[in-house]
């Protein structure tokens, strides 16, 4: 009876996922999250930024240890192996890049503007559904991990799609960086343009990073919930990218170049 429950729960979460996708693309194509270069006031009371990004992000390390030991293939070293780049991202995601905004945020003005609570809720509610999603897949509801046949263990596949996910890491990794460093110029006074790799390319190389890296957790866990996440992260950080490359346009104007796309270089 408790594990008819707990496939109800995976399944009407798994549309739950996919159902969002669309309400989340929708609304940011008119109205982007207030925060960053969107900050604005009306959303309720805020938070310092690099704790707003531990909330969000937490759901993703603390759920692992929660439900991972309650997977049938929780002793599998293939099910920890497969998932040890989703909480490698997360690590840094909730560790390091929230420590990296504080370290800046001393050498900026103590004006620096909040992250509004609701927002950071929202985001911590989404991690709690996919974060229970992607383990509880990888944990329990994957097939198979044995070394062949439909819904088994492909190291084709893994290591294709890990040489992805490493790639867009990379990626997401250095461009935070520059634009975080970009505050340090100055005296941290206001936004200026990024410049070299591949922000030549592209306004949101960062945006562009995540989206490579969720391809190649798809292609790792060659899996629904795979790539409905990948589904949401576009939905997500494709229209952001595209305000923020309007704003940066409408900033700057001239002084900013006229080649580059928003988020995927050369169409967009």
């Amino acid at each position: 009876m408790m594990e008819l429950s707990d496939q109800k729960l995976f399944y009407y979460s798994l549309i739950a996922l996919y159902l969002i996708s669309p309400l989340t693309y929708i609304p940011l194509r008119f109205l982007q999250a207030p925060y960053g270069k969107h900050n604005r006031s009306g959303w309720g009371p805020t938070i310092s930024p690099p704790v707003a990004w531990v909330l969000m992000e937490s759901p993703s390390l603390i759920l692992p240890l929660l439900v991972l030991p309650f997977g049938r293939h929780s002793k599998d070293p293939k099910a920890l192996i497969l998932l040890a780049p989703y909480i490698t991202h997360y690590i840094h995601r909730t560790c390091i890049y929230p420590l990296k905004i504080h370290n800046n945020q001393r050498k900026d003005k103590p004006e620096e503007r909040g992250f509004p609570l609701s927002i950071a809720m929202m985001g911590f509610g989404f991690n709690v559904l996919n974060a229970y999603l992607q383990v509880r897949w990888v944990s329990h509801y994957k097939e198979d991990y044995g070394d062949g046949g439909d819904g088994g263990w492909s190291w084709v596949r893994y290591g294709g799609g890990l040489v992805v996910f490493g790639l867009g890491m990379w990626l997401n990794i250095w461009a935070d960086r520059v634009l975080v460093g970009l505050k340090r110029v100055g005296g941290g006074r206001g936004y200026k343009v990024p410049r070299g790799g591949w922000f030549e390319m592209v306004s949101c190389p960062n945006y562009l990073g995540e989206i490579v890296e969720w391809i190649g957790w798809s292609v790792m866990t060659w899996s629904w919930v795979g790539l409905g996440f990948l589904i949401y992260t576009c939905a997500n950080l494709v229209p952001r990218a595209r305000a923020h490359h309007k704003w940066y346009l409408e900033k700057f104007g001239e002084d900013y170049p006229k080649n580059r796309k928003a988020v995927i270089p050369y169409l967009y």
